[in-house]
């Protein structure tokens, strides 16, 4: 039987490497934060047909207006998010979206002050905050019947560690990203942080159920062989489904439009820790909480 436990030790010091990593990068180059968080301008515009997504976003690349979000809506509406622009320029970024990507009808422009930025960094803290909190009671109560002298709480306990090291090594990687290569976190990142964190402790919920189920069936056994027996038993399973979720990823990183491309970059990584800490964290991390009670 594949032996998990046995290099408990090794899998928390390759976590602890992952930790190390994301906390210095932010510590040192904090995040790159998008138009969202800093403010700028958001341009709606309607067009008259069915347009080209990529046309028009090679006109806005081609007005020189710096970073920018493109988010199409319903009804051939298309919402533009720049950086404060002058006038002169935000005209030039029409005129080009009209040459390529064809006629339209400017609905609003306005701008995104600092103000509303910073309100929404703090409600994404919340949403994170209140995710975090949520899970937690919500493993204590599915599992309020586990066998004793198990807790509940352990197993909620022993989850959010799991999420905690997922949180930090996205963030970690997107604050290199953006220190090197200038990619900036927006609300869609904030969205793909909060889809890992479900991804992440689904995964960690189906191993947890199966080691509910064998503390009654080998209740004379030790906790670490019926935690190892556990993964062995979902490893595979995990496995498969992280992989099918990878592939469709890769697939629109790799054609994929490029308004996208980051926040599929964020679940990309996020899955593949995200499976990592589910079997090699989690577990252990019950069976250590366990054992020194």
């Amino acid at each position: 039987m594949l032996n998990i436990l046995k290099y408990y030790k090794l899998w928390f010091v390759v976590s602890g490497l992952i930790l190390l990593f994301g906390i210095g990068s932010l510590s040192i180059y904090g995040l790159n934060l998008g138009i969202d968080f800093k403010g700028g301008t958001l341009t709606e515009i309607k067009f008259e047909r069915p347009y080209d997504l990529k046309a028009a976003e090679s006109a806005v690349k081609s007005a020189e207006l710096g970073n920018f979000q493109l988010q199409p809506a319903d009804n051939n509406t298309l919402l533009i998010k720049t950086v404060s622009a002058e006038k002169e320029k935000h005209d030039l970024m029409l005129t080009k979206i009209r040459e390529m990507a064809g006629d339209f009808t400017e609905q609003q422009f306005q701008s995104i002050g600092p103000l509303v930025g910073k309100e929404l960094a703090k409600n994404a803290f919340y949403q994170l905050l209140l995710v975090s909190l949520g899970i937690v009671f919500y493993i204590a109560y599915a599992f309020r019947k586990v066998p004793k002298p198990f807790t509940s709480w352990k197993f909620g306990l022993a989850a959010i560690i799991a999420l905690l090291h997922d949180l930090v090594f996205v963030l970690g990687v997107f604050s290199l990203l953006g220190h090197f290569k200038g990619v900036e976190v927006d609300s869609m990142f904030v969205t793909a942080l909060l889809t890992v964190l479900g991804f992440s402790v689904h995964d960690t919920i189906v191993v947890f159920d199966r080691i509910r189920e064998n503390l009654k069936f080998y209740a004379s056994q030790s906790i670490e062989f019926v935690v190892n027996h556990s993964i062995a038993q979902t490893i595979v399973r995990s496995l498969n489904t992280s992989l099918t979720v990878l592939f469709v990823l890769l697939a629109l990183l790799l054609f994929g439009g490029e308004t996208i491309r980051y926040f599929v970059l964020a679940l990309f990584v996020g899955i593949i820790v995200g499976t990592y800490s589910s079997i090699f964290i989690a577990s252990p991390a019950l069976m250590i909480m366990q054992k020194k009670k």
